[in-house]
């Protein structure tokens, strides 16, 4: 971490906290946005990559992958300090300073914007212990660059929709694509499963995975050792690439520790977006308020809300009345 004391600290790199970091960048703030997995995006990208979604003003539809990617561009346009990977452990004011402690230090920040959806996100991994190296090339959760499987042999486990879209999607680019599934039925939207049924996927069910490790022959590729439910079947097949698609855990319960005055799992705001701690707002599907709307499309509204007011607390003498247009400057 370093020494600098930002303007605005934004939890949470979903659309809702993207947006607001740029919004806040418009507004001339320093910001800095923490995201406890290792990329931007947050739900759509995470959990429903390829699905469409349909609130999102002037796009008839989009996926989540699509609208993660053309945040992030335009977030580039302005930029900001990102932490990635980046777990919020405590929130400390100290006089007119809030302390962010995370699990790779403090960021030191005049305000803070809470967007971490329904909580922070970490992959449901693999049960067993395997080499830890493996995640370095052939063993993965997320997908950071789908040309890294490109004429690959390619395994994606897991049953949701986010398995079965990313089979569909990677098997077009990919030299074989296996999906393996502990049941016979899957848990994804039956438009997909009918895809699926049409691809050249090998499905591989009813399998759970056993064991993983490096190819004896060839370090480059790994073995993936299956075993049958309810069978004393085993098999072994030799792919590239491991994707683990087996969902997330969402943790919201650190809310409580910072004493934000909650109404069931959601923090309790006001009209400005501000919490009962000073300074601090929240924004997004975390949030609850009369008549709130659990829509990508009122996130976007929240974040300038919430920048706005937080902009009139530490600067009241600035002038915020601005358009668009006048604030962005090439």
């Amino acid at each position: 971490m370093n020494n600098k004391i930002y303007d605005i600290t934004i939890i949470g790199g979903g659309p809702a906290g993207i947006f607001a970091s740029y919004y806040a960048r418009m507004r001339k703030l320093n910001v800095a946005l923490i995201e406890s997995l290792p990329k931007l995006g947050g739900q759509p990208e995470t959990l429903y990559a390829q699905k469409e979604i349909f609130d999102i003003a002037a796009l008839p539809k989009i996926s989540g992958t699509e609208l993660t990617d053309s945040l992030i561009k335009q977030l580039e346009l302005l930029g900001c300090d990102k932490y990635l990977g980046t777990s919020v452990t405590d929130l400390k004011q100290i006089d007119d300073i809030w302390n962010v402690d995370t699990d790779k230090g403090t960021i030191k920040t005049k305000s803070i914007i809470i967007a971490i959806g329904n909580g922070a996100f970490k992959p449901r991994k693999l049960t067993f212990d395997y080499d830890p190296l493996l995640e370095e090339n052939n063993l993965s959760y997320f997908v950071n660059d789908m040309e890294e499987y490109r004429d690959k042999d390619i395994a994606i486990a897991g049953g949701g929709d986010s398995a079965v879209d990313w089979a569909i999607h990677l098997d077009k680019i990919s030299n074989s694509t296996s999906l393996i599934h502990r049941r016979n039925k899957y848990r994804a939207m039956e438009s997909s499963v009918s895809e699926l049924n049409d691809s050249d996927v090998d499905q591989m069910n009813p399998y759970i995975i056993k064991d993983v490790k490096f190819n004896d022959d060839d370090r480059t590729k790994i073995d993936v050792e299956l075993k049958m439910i309810r069978s004393d079947e085993i098999k072994t097949i030799t792919v590239d690439k491991l994707l683990v698609n087996y969902g997330f855990i969402s943790d919201s319960k650190i809310l409580h520790d910072w004493n934000l005055n909650l109404e069931g799992p959601f923090i309790k705001v006001d009209r400005e977006m501000e919490t009962n701690l000073p300074n601090v707002f929240a924004i997004g599907d975390i949030i609850t308020y009369p008549g709130k709307l659990q829509l990508i499309a009122t996130a976007f509204a929240e974040g300038p809300i919430a920048v706005t007011k937080a902009l009139r607390n530490m600067y009241p003498d600035r002038d915020y009345f601005a358009h668009s247009t006048s604030l962005f400057e090439q």
